[in-house]
Parts: C-alpha cells; sequence; structure tokens
C-alpha cells in the first residue's frame, strides 16, 4: 500500500499512484475553490486539446525525444482524467469504469495470450481476429456494423482516413493486384484533373484532385510507405530548406519576398544540394 501525505497548500491527499492525479482533477473542477477556466470547460471544449496531446506524443516519438516523450504522455493521461471527471459529474460513467472497460476490451481480444486459444497465436492472423472479435462485441451490444466502412472514424485526418479505408476494403479482396497498376489509375486521374482545370471547373477539379490524392495513398499503402510519415518528412524538408535559404539572404541584407524566380530557384538549388 502506497503511503499518502498531504499537500498543506490545497489539502490534495497525495500519493504515488492515479489518485495523485484524480485528486488534482477534482480540486481543478470543483465549483467553490476550483481553477475558473476548468470549472467551465465541457467534453466539447477539451476534445481539441486532446487531439492536440496526441499529436505531441507522436511528434516526441519521431524525434526521438524521451524527456518530452514523458510529459507528453502526461498531458494525454490528463485529457483523460479530465474527460472522466466531466462524466463523473454527470453521471455518464468514471475513471474507474474507463480503466475496467479498457482492461475487459484487451482480455477479451487477445484470447491467445490470455485464454490460451493457440490456433490465432499468428501475426497474421491477428488483424482478421481482431476485427471478428470487435464485431462479436458490437453484436452484442445491439451496435453491429451495417457496412464494411462503418468502423471507420469519420474525423481522423483525410491523409490517414483514406488509408484505413482502404486498408478495410482490402481484408474484403476490394485491392489492386499489382502495383504497377496504381500508376495506370493515377495516369487517369492526372488526364480528368486537366480536363477538369482547362473547363475551370472548380467543383470537378477539387474532386479530381481529391481522386489523385487517394490514389497515392493507395500506391504508399501498397509498397508499405505510411503516407502520413511520408507527408510530414516532405514538410519539414521543405521548411529546412526555405529556412536555408532566407539564413543565406540575411547574410547580405535580403529577404524572401524581393527575389526573382530565378533567384529563388538558385536559392532553391543551393539547399537542395546541400542536404
Amino acid at each position: 500500500m502506497t503511503k499518502k501525505s498531504t499537500n498543506p497548500d490545497n489539502s490534495i491527499a497525495f500519493n504515488h499512484s492515479i489518485e495523485k492525479l484524480l485528486n488534482i482533477m477534482k480540486k481543478l473542477r470543483d465549483k467553490e475553490a476550483g481553477c475558473p477556466w476548468d470549472q467551465v470547460q465541457s467534453f466539447e471544449s477539451i476534445a481539441s486539446y486532446t487531439i492536440e496531446e496526441a499529436y505531441e506524443v507522436n511528434d516526441a516519438i519521431i524525434n526521438k525525444n524521451w524527456e518530452n516523450l514523458k510529459e507528453e504522455l502526461g498531458d494525454l493521461l490528463l485529457q483523460v482524467v479530465y474527460h472522466s471527471e466531466i462524466a463523473d459529474e454527470q453521471k455518464l460513467f468514471n475513471f474507474d469504469e474507463v480503466v475496467e472497460g479498457i482492461s475487459k476490451k484487451m482480455v477479451n481480444r487477445h484470447p491467445h495470450v490470455f485464454k490460451n486459444e493457440s490456433n490465432n497465436s499468428q501475426i497474421e492472423q491477428q488483424i482478421p481476429d481482431w476485427e471478428d472479435i470487435k464485431q462479436a462485441e458490437k453484436i452484442k451490444k445491439g451496435e453491429a456494423s451495417v457496412y464494411l466502412l462503418d468502423d471507420v472514424t469519420k474525423y481522423l485526418p483525410a491523409l490517414s482516413r483514406a488509408e484505413k479505408i482502404q486498408k478495410k476494403a482490402a481484408m474484403a479482396n476490394f485491392d489492386w493486384k499489382h502495383t504497377e497498376d496504381i500508376f495506370d489509375k493515377l495516369a487517369e486521374e492526372t488526364e480528368e484533373l486537366l480536363v477538369a482545370i482547362a473547363n475551370k471547373d472548380k467543383l470537378n477539379t477539387e474532386e479530381e484532385i481529391g481522386d489523385i490524392l487517394f490514389t497515392i495513398v493507395n500506391l504508399a499503402r501498397k509498397l508499405d510507405v505510411d503516407p502520413e510519415e511520408a507527408l510530414r518528412r516532405t514538410n519539414q524538408k521543405f521548411q529546412k530548406r526555405i529556412n536555408g535559404m532566407e539564413d543565406d539572404l540575411r547574410k547580405h541584407s535580403k529577404k524572401l519576398n524581393t527575389q526573382t524566380i530565378e533567384e529563388l530557384e538558385h536559392l532553391w538549388q543551393v539547399q537542395k544540394n546541400k542536404n
């Protein structure tokens, strides 16, 4: 049992478990003695922070900044505690129920670990088995999916959602047989985009650009490339080169927006050669 101590400043009983954070959140949300900002927050008002914290966890992992990862995981955990406290206040559920729910789910979805079922212990079988168990859980709760793609979260970033949609379709064998075929599709979509542009059809132009992006995601998936990660790296590369161009210009007291297109292209090539 963890020994508790009392913080004299706010009378919160601290220990070295999750109770410490839960008590802090209750104090922040207290209607009389809490923080004015925290008191008025709702599920909706903090939802964007939850998403932001998840991205910051990802950023720490990508940068292999483990000290920062520790901090960001704490920030993300705070969001779970925050939502759970709001739910508890509204008599919807509490933090313990959240933990109990995910614990039961993990045990149920890993029968090869917790129920000594060896028939699905191969990695290749994990995804279809996982999906079957998920579907059985939904049926039990009366939430069975009507369509194949119903389970793909609607509010994911578009690039990530496209990949998940395609993976789901591929599980039903609706997929390209050969990677080379996707290049034919890309050429087809590019031609359709050129027609839309020539016709000055804004709506169709947007649609065709969407089709090209969707096809590119398909190509990345078939080549085992994470499209979100690929674009993230390109964004970083572009920013690094632009920063380098600005640094070079500052040496001569010049700015980026005063250069001709030819001068900018030269500066770009200099940075590209550096990399």
